[in-house]
């Protein structure tokens, strides 16, 4: 046990960038001097999709949930407090337009929540399940692992329950601790059968939800909290769906290949334009949207143009998904790579609440990466 303190100690303080004070009596503004997400910056959607509104990704969520339950009967919304919306307030108002036999909370299990939604998804509804925190589906890990992952497998196809979707919200939000900020996507992608879905955005977290209430797999959606009130952009108002599967290039560019997910994204972004003022590198920046399946074909393509990559996630380092990126790139673009690939990652800890500005990557961090890189 003390080895194991001494272990997390000694990560929190390689996270520690020099020059800065201890954690006690650390003042606000030397935390705010490490990094934390940069602004959001918005985009702009695809003129085809019609009509937009200013919509953050909480309503982006809510306005995709709204349209599943409208135009599938079959569907229905279910967890912990969704009645009256939720603690996030994601499913707000839901019940008041479709009912309390279609909209409505679970006991407190997760392991019940997601163990009903197989039930309901494999006699042909739209399960679309809520779990309060991500730190939270551990308890339904066999329910997913083992049964809505294997369902259509282990029957030769004959039975499946490909309309469930288990929507958590995931990541750091700046002060919930060990048990309200984990990023778990790593875990499931190890499980064949399941799919893992992270938006980066309100347009993306609109259009990828409804591809997933509409996929015949059992998907698990993450929603990077920290951003559901403070990114907005202007959303299209109708139904639309985004590719699940598919990575998106972000911003285009020649000398490294930045590849994230989720909250990940703003932060890379930051990084890639400090790189640009400083060191005159141009940045190609890639969303995965979808961890498993993973686009391989896209990154690859990258990385053998620009010979250089950086990973970053705020999952722990060590067996992080960034790992098996890195692994496939070592594996498919060996010869055009012209520096190690690195990863920028949360720390082999428990996720710390005092310490949360030095166990998050940041944009210095990445920078850092993007630094070591081109200049190897």
């Amino acid at each position: 046990m003390q080895s194991l303190r001494h272990c997390g100690k000694r990560a929190l303080q390689a996270a520690r960038p020099a020059g800065l004070p201890s954690q006690r009596g650390i003042s606000r503004t030397a935390v705010a001097s490490v990094g934390g997400p940069p602004p959001f910056v918005p985009e702009t959607a695809p003129t085809d999709l019609g009509e937009t509104k200013k919509t953050t990704l909480l309503k982006a969520i809510n306005d995709a949930l709204d349209i599943v339950l409208a135009t599938d009967p079959t569907a229905s919304v279910f967890g912990e407090d969704v009645a009256f919306g939720g603690v996030f307030r994601a499913t707000v108002n839901l019940r008041d337009r479709y009912g309390a036999a279609r909209v409505f909370n679970t006991p407190l299990s997760e392991q019940g929540i997601v163990g009903f939604g197989i039930g309901l998804a494999s006699n042909g509804c739209t399960a679309m399940a809520e779990i309060q925190f991500a730190d939270y589906i551990f308890p339904a890990f066999d329910q997913i692992a083992n049964e809505a992952a294997k369902y259509r497998y282990r029957s030769g196809g004959e039975f499946d329950c490909g309309g469930l979707t288990i929507r958590a919200p995931y990541g750091a939000v700046g002060h919930g601790g060990h048990y309200h900020s984990q990023s778990p996507e790593a875990y499931f992608a190890h499980t064949p059968g399941v799919m893992v879905v992270i938006p980066r955005s309100p347009i993306q977290a609109k259009g990828l939800l409804l591809a997933c209430a509409r996929d015949p797999n059992p998907i698990i959606f993450l929603e990077p909290k920290y951003m559901y009130r403070g990114a907005s952009e202007e959303v299209p108002v109708g139904d639309y769906e985004l590719p699940l599967g598919k990575a998106d290039v972000m911003i285009e560019g020649s000398d490294v290949t930045l590849i994230g997910w989720g909250s990940q994204l703003q932060i890379l972004r930051a990084a890639g334009e400090v790189a640009r003022e400083k060191l005159g590198v141009s940045c190609e920046l890639i969303d995965l949207r979808t961890i498993m399946p993973w686009d391989r074909e896209t990154v690859c393509a990258s990385v053998m143009k620009t010979g250089r990559c950086v990973i970053a996630h705020e999952a722990p380092l060590t067996a992080g998904f960034g790992a098996e990126i890195s692994s496939s790139i070592q594996e498919e673009c060996f010869l055009h790579l012209e520096a190690p690939i690195q990863r920028v990652c949360g720390w082999d800890t428990p996720f710390p609440l005092s310490n949360e500005p030095f166990y998050v990557p940041d944009k210095w961090r990445c920078y850092e990466a993007i630094k070591k890189v081109v200049e190897f």
